[in-house]
């Protein structure tokens, strides 16, 4: 049996459901960016880093029968999940579990490809994108939903311990070879690769505790807490400090949050 390839943030049940909120919450803003790429009926994609699958569900259901979505993922846990809760009724769903950096993609000749925060946790940005390209036919697409400056992440008014918060993830995402602020690397590693920039769009949001959106950066702080702290990179009481500090920010009326910036780029081969 493979041994399960984990992540910074785990594939345990309340990870699945962070990822779960977290694609219905940025679900509307992902379908907007497929219709803009052209991604329709009969299109072949390929959804890079499926995770538990919740893009490729919604892919599954755009692309039809005549289309074709195909998933690749490291995670046994994940790639299960996907198989699992896949729309039995079609036949338009391929999955493989396999490792971006270490793997081929077996797969060729598709129309799109999708990738969100995947290109920020791999060691080779430059290798997932050629392995990308090989994927793609000529004028195939590649849409990225990738950070472009996590600091910009903030509460407002400005909270210590948030700061502190933000600054100990960048430590151990870049302790571990990724890059969170990759998309602003990611156009010239296109261009590289033979692709032309069809467009780019920030993403960054304002909201308050009342606010769905609230919730994605909340849930990542749990889970990020109760994994740094497992994982031995903070402490048991500090992780406490920065979750009582973020709570009574949500129970002040006033409080805002910026969400870190996410850079949309839709990007064409030649």
């Amino acid at each position: 049996m493979k041994k399960e390839r984990d992540y910074i943030l785990g594939t345990h049940e309340a990870e699945l459901n962070r990822l779960k909120l977290q694609h219905q919450i940025w679900r509307p803003h992902v379908l907007a960016a497929w219709q803009k790429a052209g991604i329709t009926i009969g299109s072949a994609v390929l959804d890079v880093g499926a995770g538990p699958g919740y893009a490729t569900f919604d892919l599954q259901d755009i692309v039809g029968r005549s289309g074709k979505v195909i998933s690749v993922e490291r995670s046994k846990k994940f790639v299960d999940h996907l198989l699992q809760h896949a729309d039995k009724s079609q036949t338009n769903v391929e999955a493989y579990e396999l490792d971006l950096m270490e793997d081929e993609i077996p797969t060729k000749n598709l129309d799109f490809a999708w990738c969100r925060w995947v290109a920020c946790f791999v060691h080779s940005p430059k290798l997932l994108v050629q392995k990308i390209a090989n994927c793609l036919k000529s004028k195939g697409r590649v849409i990225f939903h990738e950070y472009v400056h996590y600091e910009s992440w903030q509460l407002l008014p400005p909270n210590k311990h948030q700061k502190q918060f933000i600054n100990e993830v960048i430590k151990s995402w870049r302790a571990q070879g990724g890059e969170p602020n990759i998309a602003a690397f990611l156009p010239e590693i296109l261009h590289q690769h033979n692709f032309d920039i069809v467009s780019t769009k920030p993403l960054v949001f304002n909201c308050t505790p009342n606010d769905y959106f609230w919730q994605w950066p909340e849930s990542f702080i749990e889970i990020n807490l109760i994994r740094q702290v497992e994982l031995g990179g903070v402490s048991q009481q500090w992780a406490e400090e920065v979750l009582e500090s973020f709570r009574k920010a949500k129970s002040n009326p006033f409080s805002m949050q910026v969400t870190p910036m996410v850079l949309e780029i839709i990007a064409e081969k030649q």
